[in-house]
């Protein structure tokens, strides 16, 4: 098996665990940010397994500067987004915290 078998490739911006719906970006997150050890991780998306994390902390050491870039894309739109939803939160939302 091969170390990309892991992971379905849907476009650049979306790499995740084969047969789930989680994004790798979501694992390194809380492997390299969180500190969380790889136990950890598994136990915190219950639909990937201790061999999925270590496949993709593999993935990631293997191939650093692209997955880096990878995860730095993602939690840069994140905070983007996030910062967006605040300034201009939908109206139920807004409706909500009035």
């Amino acid at each position: 098996m091969q170390l990309e078998d892991y992971f379905d490739f849907l476009t650049p911006e979306d790499i995740r665990v084969k047969g789930t719906p989680i994004g790798i970006e979501h694992i390194l997150y809380e492997y390299i940010h969180r500190g969380k050890t790889p136990e950890e991780v598994s136990q915190q998306f219950h639909t990937v397994t201790l061999e999925h994390v270590y496949a993709t902390i593999l993935y990631y050491l293997q191939n650093k500067e692209t997955i880096g870039k990878y995860v730095d894309d993602w939690l840069e739109y994140t905070i983007k987004a996030q910062a967006e939803f605040d300034r201009n939160p939908p109206p139920f939302v807004a409706k909500v915290l009035h």
